[in-house]
């Protein structure tokens, strides 16, 4: 499970839709995108099931009190989780999961399943920068603005618990870092449980090359 987590404007979801598509284009079906549900508004360039599962609170709630949520948390007033069915589903097929969640979030998957967890923190150039990405994107209010940017103070404090930190002043580089990460992670021996049945085999292959 490769996590992304950053304020609002930082660029993780961009990051993380132009990863699950180069990756599906060169690695069909092995990286798998955690879609979210959340309590908050739809924006208008937003596609139900594609960005979010859109729910009320009550139909929150009932997910997340009838353990349906892998984790979730509150941000900015309203409700995000992950669906617990579709994560478990794809890790079970042997596919990566990739989610686009914040700190609380991911300290929820770190104290549940740290082994099989690579956390990455996305930071923005300046403070500047990142008002003015949440500015350019046009679809929040400015009071949302406001407190996105509130907020942002919080969750900077939380970047030392990450494995990864990328600070996104080029998309196209940080981009290329995020890739890297993903390959790195997979090439780990405990990434790759059938190796030794590998070498067993090279071992078994070679003593039937010497005398």
């Amino acid at each position: 499970m490769l996590v992304l987590s950053s304020p609002s404007g930082a660029g993780k979801t961009t990051l993380t839709r132009t990863l699950l598509e180069q990756e599906n284009i060169d690695y069909p079906g092995k990286l798998a995108l955690s879609v979210s549900a959340t309590t908050r508004a739809k924006r208008p360039s937003e596609i139900e099931g594609i960005h979010y599962f859109f729910k009320t609170k009550r139909q929150f709630e009932v997910m997340r009190d009838s353990g349906e949520l892998l984790e979730w948390a509150e941000v900015h007033g309203n409700f995000y989780g992950t669906p617990r069915e579709p994560v478990e589903k794809a890790l079970a097929e042997g596919r990566d999961v990739l989610f686009d969640i914040d700190w609380q979030g991911t300290r929820q998957l770190l104290d549940k399943m740290r082994d099989d967890v690579v956390t990455v923190f996305v930071l923005p150039p300046s403070a500047q920068e990142l008002k003015s990405r949440l500015v350019r994107r046009a679809e929040d209010s400015d009071a949302v603005i406001a407190q996105r940017l509130r907020n942002a103070a919080e969750e900077f404090q939380h970047w030392n618990e990450y494995d990864y930190i990328l600070v996104n002043r080029d998309l196209d580089k940080s981009f290329a870092r995020l890739r890297a990460i993903l390959i790195a992670e997979r090439l780990k021996r405990v990434k790759m449980p059938n190796l030794n049945v590998f070498v067993d085999k090279l071992l078994t292959e070679l003593k039937g090359l010497t005398p």
